[in-house]
This record gives structure tokens, sequence and C-alpha cells, in this order.
């Protein structure tokens, strides 16, 4: 007898994954450490970009807080103004849906599955990059870590919160994708059986096997022929081969 459990719930990544902003992310990010007197071309901005993509997949203002770990003040400052500059330039340039993904997104709703975004983002960001994208028939909800009592990625707080919104009866109904490390430790402390890093966003293979990556996909468009799949365990026991 089968003991596979159907996945009835997947829960997608927002940059990297589903949208590809990593470049309009990052430069976000550059702008407001640079209002905190970090600029280019000095050892300091060279450590604090390695902190941003160490902590990818985090809450924003946690990355922050790394960067200025004895300065709440300054944090919050750094903060807001990576959120005017990443407003700033959806409004200028909009956002590219990853190839393949509304397609991806139409096939699991199609299935049944229940779908939720999941993200780093504050809520006033996640609103309107859900304003530009226009996907609020595609899925059935968008958490953001201030629905999740504040607690972001690598906790597995938004996940809970999404199996426990959609009245989803085990952990184990439930897939993750995402292209950062935290995206992984988040599925894997969250009890998803699925836990998909996609090479398309900003982490290596080795890093999201690190995570605890169950499958390693070339893209998102690759997620419902894993997901959907009947004989899902024994793909998940060749994981690592993916």
């Amino acid at each position: 007898m089968s003991d596979v459990v159907p996945i009835k719930l997947a829960c997608l990544d927002l940059a990297g994954t589903t949208v590809g902003d990593i470049a309009m992310v990052e430069r976000a990010f550059a702008e407001a450490i640079a209002t905190q007197g970090i600029v280019p071309g000095t050892g300091a901005y060279a450590r604090a970009m390695v902190h941003v993509h160490r902590s990818r997949g985090c809450p924003k203002i946690d990355v922050f807080r790394g960067i200025f770990p004895d300065n709440e003040a300054q944090a919050q400052a750094a903060n807001l103004t990576f959120e005017r500059s990443y407003e700033g330039a959806l409004d200028r340039a909009g956002l590219v849906p990853m190839p393949g993904v509304i397609e991806v997104l139409d096939k699991l709703r199609g299935s049944g599955l229940r779908l939720a975004l999941i993200t780093g983002f504050s809520r006033v960001t996640l609103s309107r990059v859900l304003s530009v994208l226009g996907w609020h028939d595609k899925i059935d909800l968008a958490i953001c870590p201030e629905d999740a009592g504040g607690r972001g990625r690598p906790w597995p707080d938004m996940i809970l919160h999404a199996i426990l919104r959609l009245g989803i009866e085990d952990v184990r109904q439930v897939a993750v994708i995402g292209d950062s490390e935290s995206d992984m430790l988040c599925g894997r402390r969250a009890g998803a059986s699925v836990v998909a890093g996609v090479m398309t966003g900003v982490h290596s293979r080795e890093r999201l096997l690190k995570g605890g990556a169950t499958h390693i996909l070339d893209s998102i468009a690759d997620f419902p022929g894993l997901i959907l799949s009947e004989d899902l365990s024994r793909q998940q026991m060749g994981a690592t081969d993916r």
C-alpha cells in the first residue's frame, strides 16, 4: 500500500522563483545602505552586500538589523528607504514573471491545490507587488512576516500560518518552492513533504541542499510535474540526484 500523502498546498516564494526581480532588490538594498553611509567601493559596503546575499529570503528588516546590529533606528531608516526604492522601481519597470509561471499557477489551481505566495517583503510592499502582478485571482493567500507575528524565514511560521488559514490537515500535504537557503530551511522546519530549490535565483545548488532541499529544479516550470506526480515518494528518495 502506498503511503504517499497528496499535496494540497503549494507555498511559492516571490523574488527569484515566481518573478525575476533580483537585480531590483539588490539595487534597493544598495541604495538603502548608502543612505546610512555605507557606499560602494568600501569594505563596509562589500561586507554588507555579502550579508544581503547570504540573508536572501529573510525579512528585509531583519537583514538591515544584521547590517546595523547596534542601531535599530538605522535599520528602520534603511528599511524604509529600501521599500521606497523598490516600489519606485516597480512603478518605472514593473515586474516580469518567470517563464511559464502563469501556466504553473493555473495548472496547480486547476488540479485543486491551494496556493500561497510567501515573501520577506513588508505588507505595504507586498500589496504593491500584488497590484503590479494582478495575481489576486490566481492565488489563495499572499503572506509576509507581519502575518506570522513578525517571524519570517528561516522560521516556519509563514507556512504554518498558511496551513491554518487554508485548513490543511497535515503538514506533509505541503510543498514549498524557493531559490534561497532560508526558503529551504523554512520548508523543512514546517514539515513540508516537498521542499524544492530552483536554480533561477540567488543561491547555488549546494546552498539549497545545505538548507534541506528535497529536490533541485531548473525552474518553477518543473514544479507541477513534481508535486502532481502519482509516485512522489519515489522521487523524494532520489531527491539529491535531481
